[in-house]
């Protein structure tokens, strides 16, 4: 077989003897060809950005840059290799964590020869597909109704923003849907993505309703393409903001998985340059994948002491989920100068700066919400119009923060569970 016909793989692994071991492996195989090998995560990166390979076997735990957070970047930066995750922790929690990262297997070591060759000829197959359709250029109607050719997808990766607050009725619907205006333009098209399953209010806010949903999308999350996406989403307006709403019913919830949604979400990052996620206070499967695969986390507090709480805990939950706080934004709403309890006070009590404020102002947002009209689409000379415009261009300069780190070591994530490789 010739040597450009067959799956280019790369090992990255920090034991020199793993690494010879799959090596000696794969060398029977006639269609497998392993191109590099890598000792850490951060060389697995740049071996990656630089030789493009079909298929990487991705260890976990490694020193300068955990395989997760390897997979994450890889997914992002080469975004047709498929990555299968090597490691001895079985846990669900890693296999989770892996899948939401974009890998493709998980694989328990050491893999007997079948298992492996088997799960690097299928990601194998399936990278080559992808690399062929996105040669073949294609048309995406974008939201403002205008058309954008493209013969790479991976082009268009847009950035997600997810709005969250583990403590219900601080306000996330109403900042998500502002931001959504904020953020849209012709040259920036936005999705607002209603992650709230049971109970989602979006399509209230916005005073729009379908009869199509996230539900219709999950099962196709494999097979998805702008037409079949675009036959789901809504259209504000409006604004030109599209929308995907949440189930028409709480029980049809149950028919979308966190990594359907994770899937759906990366896909949307195809369309549309922002991509914003409303979500649910309770840190279901749906809300994770969101945190999980969200480029921006903006982590909502008011001054109640509840929702101080609550805020404290999720902050002191972030390690353990392997969030880098370097994408949260945490934001006050709410804020009434009245109380005492300050932005200044939260920010060095929870040693995380609060880096916006959005004011209380409900002779402007009762109205907005009762009409379906975010307020966005209002006079924004107001101080709470300016407060959103403030936290839009938080967001866009964290991205791009975050973006330049992006080759720069990452900072190590905690391993839930622990243990050894």
């Amino acid at each position: 077989m010739a040597s450009s016909d067959k799956i280019r793989v790369i090992i990255v692994d920090d034991i020199a003897e793993t690494r010879e071991n799959i090596r000696k492996l794969l060398q029977f195989e006639n269609d497998v060809e392993v191109i590099g090998v890598a000792r850490t995560g951060r060389e697995g990166l740049d071996l990656a950005k630089e030789s493009k390979p079909d298929v990487v076997l991705m260890d976990i735990n490694m020193p300068d840059m955990d395989g997760i957070t390897a997979t994450e970047s890889i997914q992002r930066l080469v975004p047709f290799t498929k990555i299968i995750i090597l490691s001895v922790q079985s846990d669900p929690n890693y296999m989770r964590r892996a899948m939401l990262a974009g890998a493709r297997d998980f694989l328990t070591k050491p893999p007997s020869v079948e298992e492996l060759t088997a799960a690097i000829r299928r990601q194998g197959t399936l990278s080559r597909e992808e690399r062929a359709k996105a040669a073949t250029s294609f048309t995406v109607q974008t939201p403002g109704g205008g058309q954008v050719s493209t013969a790479a997808p991976s082009l268009m990766y847009g950035k997600i923003i997810v709005v969250y607050s583990p403590k219900g009725g601080t306000g996330c619907t109403t900042t998500a849907t502002n931001l959504a205006m904020s953020l849209h333009n012709e040259e920036t098209p936005v999705i607002l993505v209603d992650g709230n399953l049971q109970f989602g209010d979006v399509g209230v806010f916005l005073n729009q309703q379908s009869k199509f949903s996230i539900v219709d999308l999950a099962p196709r999350a494999d097979e998805l393409d702008p037409e079949i996406v675009d036959g789901v989403l809504i259209k504000h307006n409006a604004s030109g903001v599209k929308v995907l709403p949440a189930p028409a019913r709480p029980e049809y919830a149950e028919n979308v998985s966190g990594e359907q949604f994770a899937k759906v979400l990366k896909f949307l990052c195809r369309m549309f340059s922002y991509v914003v996620v409303d979500t649910s206070s309770s840190l279901t499967d749906i809300t994770l994948a969101a945190i999980d695969s969200s480029d921006v986390l903006v982590l909502l507090t008011t001054q109640d002491i509840p929702s101080l709480k609550n805020a404290r805990l999720f902050l002191d939950l972030t390690d353990m989920l392997g969030i880098d706080r370097r994408r949260l934004l945490f934001t006050m709403n709410r804020f009434d100068k009245r109380i005492g309890i300050t932005p200044e006070r939260i920010s060095e009590n929870f040693k995380q700066d609060i880096v916006a404020v959005i004011p209380l102002d409900e002779r402007v947002v009762v109205p907005s919400v009762n009409r379906g009209l975010p307020l966005m689409l209002g006079d924004k000379s107001k101080p709470i119009a300016r407060s959103f415009l403030s936290l839009t261009e938080s967001i866009r300069q964290r991205i791009t923060e975050v973006g330049v780190r992006t080759d720069t070591p990452a900072t190590p994530r905690t391993k839930v569970g622990g243990g050894k490789k």
